[in-house]
């Protein structure tokens, strides 16, 4: 199917023309810095329409101020699908595109919401901000630790605010619970352990190798990632579970929680890392643990992080929390509210319970587009984003080399392990070139 336009793409004429993987001719100024469009409308760009995306658009239709002018996905059912949702909100068809580079070249788009899988968070998100866009990208930040840097340099660089989907450090009771524990009330704390066991999860089986299926532009769905035969166990939902595109549920789970870990911790950096796991519960094509422990060791205090995967029995649970353990008492969370927990009789805390506050999303939307107008940080701007999505990686990587890690946190760097130290970063298949990098 060729790209659905409403409007006619002359290539070259177009502004900011964007060759494979890099700018044809490089941004001087940020572009409409704050300035709404008419009416006051946010233009949105779309660049990744399935499941996760799908669910954003209709979070930022919930805003009046939202309008949808460009679809961009590499299957034509997910351009179909967006389509359909702007039409079910009452919007006007977008255009669909294939390569979202022609969204980046629209004018008209004030906004990038990047919603692919993990491989393909950094280019579109750099070149959105050389291109003068304010970006909303999902969870993890990108795929390696040094794309998370090319990022947050691109952000600074052109000014950008950019939000990472990571929903609940918009969540009301969370943050009242990590606030309290910041305020001294749970004393010293040294140790926070969170952790998701996820029951609804399938095994994905045994597939083998077959044919592109219709309306697909593989080659662009693949983008920097190693050039590999067609497999639907890799492809859409899957790409979860290896290596080339994610980082299993590490990355896909473990960022919102350790997210809402460090948010009662100090800022501080680990300084080293060490799991174990493996594939324990399946036997199927996928590459990452479906079983996984990573301690880290900060300042102080440890951080642990645990996951299992499914068991294939037909049940539809999930549980999830974090606990954090102070002199003065523990806390206990998940999505329900939390708990209080302390022996003591006397003291400025109590035993207690807080319920829960509902689904966060919209809150953490409504902050971005507030703060696409006023200039300000978002709730989880990059910086953070970069922060807690490093904190997986380096799980990942101590997991993947067997051994413990050393981490240097302002070098981003692996002491004295070179092989792991290689996992910082990914070589990029050409002719994809991502700007910013501090190493090849």
């Amino acid at each position: 199917m060729q790209a659905i336009t409403r409007r006619k793409f002359i290539g070259g004429a177009a502004a900011a023309t964007v060759a494979a993987g890099t700018m044809s001719a490089p941004f001087i100024k940020v572009l409409r810095a704050g300035e709404p469009g008419a009416n006051d409308k946010v233009r949105l760009g779309l660049i990744g329409c399935g499941g996760m995306g799908q669910g954003d658009l209709k979070c930022f239709f919930l805003n009046p101020e939202v309008d949808c002018a460009v679809i961009c996905d590499i299957d034509d059912e997910h351009l179909l699908a967006g389509r359909q949702i702007c039409e079910e909100k009452g919007h006007k068809k977008p255009d669909l595109v294939k390569d979202f580079r022609r969204v980046l070249d629209l004018k008209d788009v004030d906004v990038v919401l990047i919603a692919t899988p993990d491989h393909w968070h950094a280019l579109p998100m750099v070149m959105a901000a050389q291109a003068g866009k304010d970006i909303y990208v999902e969870k993890p930040l990108a795929k390696t630790i040094h794309e998370g840097r090319a990022m947050l340099e691109a952000g600074q660089r052109y000014h950008r605010v950019v939000q990472m989907g990571s929903q609940w450090r918009s969540c009301k009771h969370i943050i009242e619970a990590t606030d309290l524990i910041k305020s001294g009330q749970l004393g010293k704390v040294s140790l926070a352990r969170a952790w998701a066991f996820l029951d609804w999860l399938p095994t994905i089986g045994h597939v083998a190798d077959g044919p592109v299926p219709a309306g697909v532009d593989y080659d662009m769905w693949l983008g920097p990632a190693p050039l590999r035969p067609f497999n639907k166990n890799r492809f859409h939902f899957n790409f979860r579970w290896f290596w080339d595109y994610a980082g299993g549920l590490m990355t896909d789970w473990g960022v919102h929680l350790l997210n809402i870990a460090s948010m009662g911790l100090p800022a501080e950096e680990p300084k080293s890392i060490c799991a174990c796991g493996g594939k324990f519960i399946f036997d199927d094509d996928s590459e990452t643990p479906d079983s996984l422990v990573t301690v880290y060791e900060y300042p102080g205090c440890q951080v642990i992080w645990e996951h299992r995967a499914g068991l294939n029995n037909g049940l539809n649970n999930r549980s999830w929390g974090i606990e954090w353990h102070g002199t003065e008492g523990t806390i206990l969370l998940n999505d329900e509210g939390y708990e209080i927990k302390t022996e003591r009789k006397k003291g400025n805390l109590d035993s207690r319970t807080a319920g829960g506050s509902g689904d966060p999303r919209p809150a953490h939307v409504r902050n971005f587009l507030a703060c696409c107008k006023s200039r300000e940080q978002p709730v989880l701007n990059l910086e953070k984003g970069h922060r807690v999505s490093t904190l997986a990686h380096l799980g990942n990587i101590a997991y993947r080399t067997g051994r413990k890690i050393v981490w240097d946190a302002k070098a981003e760097k692996i002491v004295g392990d070179h092989q792991a130290d290689k996992l910082v970063s990914v070589p990029y298949r050409k002719p994809w070139h991502l700007p910013f990098l501090r190493r090849a």
